[in-house]
């Protein structure tokens, strides 16, 4: 699942996510409020539970910290064994702190995803 509001890399993740043979049933939402809804939704068994969300940090509304929260308050069935890793054009040390710092975060990782980029996630994150 990609959390971003920016339409454009939204569009280029999921391209790139789609190309990559380990990628499927990509799911992009544009605010933390659809993705925690979509979440909801898996609970419910509407929806099928993503192996990974990619959260960016920036966003109006509710950022990436602010649905960290939120997701936070989850059923644990849904949230268990979902890797959340944040995708941020930011470079603020604050930023690598706090995700070092929350549970639910395993990685921080720059914009945009490439292929290296993917492999590094499964490698790291998978296997």
């Amino acid at each position: 699942m990609l959390i971003d509001d920016d339409r454009p890399t939204n569009f280029y993740n999921s391209m790139v996510l789609s190309k990559h043979r380990n990628f499927t049933n990509i799911q992009v939402k544009q605010s933390g409020e659809a993705a925690l809804k979509y979440l909801l939704n898996v609970e419910k068994g509407i929806e099928l539970k993503p192996n990974l969300i990619f959260l960016d940090l920036n966003m109006p509304a509710m950022n990436g910290w602010e649905f960290l929260i939120e997701y936070s308050k989850l059923n644990r069935a849904v949230i268990r064994n979902i890797k959340v890793i944040i995708l941020t054009t930011s470079s603020d040390v604050k930023d690598i702190e706090n995700s070092k710092a929350n549970y639910l975060v395993n990685d921080l990782i720059n914009k945009p995803l490439s292929f290296p980029l993917l492999n590094n996630v499964i490698e790291k994150h998978f296997f």
